[in-house]
């Protein structure tokens, strides 16, 4: 396996970006801050995982949410 030292993202898994990322801000405000119904309507993690595996995009903006949230928590 290659080491990615400068990919804060390698080897997190999609579930533990939301759990963190819930356990931070919550359902309420990640959904008001990227705008996709799994974090709206009746969120869970389980749908929240089946729409961003299927979904580049959101995934994108939920990566660089969790990147932000490192950042400061760093801090």
């Amino acid at each position: 396996m290659e080491s990615q030292p400068n990919n804060p993202l390698h080897g997190v898994k999609l579930e533990q970006i939301i759990n963190d990322l819930v356990g931070h801000y919550g359902w309420e405000y990640m959904g008001y801050t990227i705008k996709i119904r799994c974090f709206t309507d009746n969120p869970s993690i389980k749908s929240s995982l089946k729409f961003l595996r299927r979904t580049p995009w959101a995934r994108a903006k939920v990566e660089k949410m969790y990147l932000n949230y490192l950042k400061n928590k760093n801090q």
